[in-house]
């Protein structure tokens, strides 16, 4: 089972959709770091080298930021943003949508479930 910047990769997968199992790698960043390291797309994980697994890690460490240090860096946007007291950063303190998104239907993802209002009838 290969390790690649702390994510053990999945058993028997193209190694194009393997790679996106580790956070900051997408389908295009996972097409450029094989073809960096010269692995074909459709080569399974079970049948990798354990030097074109090195040239990957090697790859993703010089020249990606993933996992951890990305995870750090998004938070530490945010925290940013909501130090500054910007619009942005109050709508990320509130749990709102922070894109310009409408509120007053949808946004259920960033609002969570309806509370009930006691005495509304209709």
């Amino acid at each position: 089972m290969a390790r690649i910047a702390g994510v053990d990769l999945p058993k028997n997968k193209r190694m194009e959709i393997a790679l996106t199992y580790i956070y900051g790698i997408g389908r295009s960043g996972a097409r450029d770091i094989l073809g960096k390291a010269g692995v074909s797309l459709d080569k399974k994980t079970d049948n990798i080298a354990d030097s074109e697994i090195t040239a990957i890690r090697n790859i993703i460490d010089k020249e990606h930021k993933v996992e951890g240090d990305l995870r750090r860096d998004i938070s530490m946007s945010v925290k940013r943003l909501m130090d500054l007291g910007a619009y942005r950063g109050l709508r990320h303190r509130k749990g709102l949508p922070v894109r310009g998104q409408r509120t007053s239907t949808n946004a259920r993802t960033r609002k969570g479930p309806r509370r009930s209002i006691a005495g509304k009838k209709k």
